[in-house]
């Protein structure tokens, strides 16, 4: 899958680093494409954390260097629907993750690791959670329900 790319032709500087044009990601990664609500993109049946997003800005990374313009990109996306398996999530919480039961790949210095158990308790835990949200996780709130209200 790393060495894939959608793009046919394939850019000369992904086919000097060895990738190749991939039609169809899902198939190749042995997924389930299914409709999103409200994205056109399809989602992973397979992935237990699923997210649909609009990007909201890109931002381009060391656009004073003549050599980097432009080819070191950052994205702001916002976050419109999240689906999670019952499988990952709290006893009793429609949506919590708990992290004993989620076990994210996570890429470091371009190699893949998982998480293991918990090292020990962080202090920050005892705050809780509400006091950290921001006031767009209500908006999404609101807007959740209000689609649903008139579906």
């Amino acid at each position: 899958m790393a060495l894939t790319t959608g793009n046919d032709p394939v850019l000369a500087y992904k086919a000097a680093r060895g990738y190749r044009h991939e039609a169809d990601k899902f198939a190749l990664a042995g997924l389930t494409p299914i409709v999103s609500e409200t994205v056109a993109p399809p989602r992973a049946m397979e992935a237990p954390v699923q997210l649909e997003a609009r990007i909201e800005a890109i931002h381009s990374l060391a656009a004073e260097d003549p050599t980097q313009a432009g080819k070191i990109l950052t994205f702001e996306a916002r976050i419109l629907r999240v689906h999670l398996h019952d499988s990952i999530l709290m006893d009793g919480e429609a949506d919590r993750i708990d992290p004993d039961k989620w076990r994210p790949l996570i890429m470091s210095f371009q190699k893949f690791y998982g998480l293991g158990e918990e090292l020990q308790p962080s202090t920050l835990a005892t705050i809780p959670e509400a006091v950290y949200r921001s006031p767009d996780v209500e908006k999404a709130r609101q807007l959740v329900a209000a689609t649903a209200h008139a579906a």
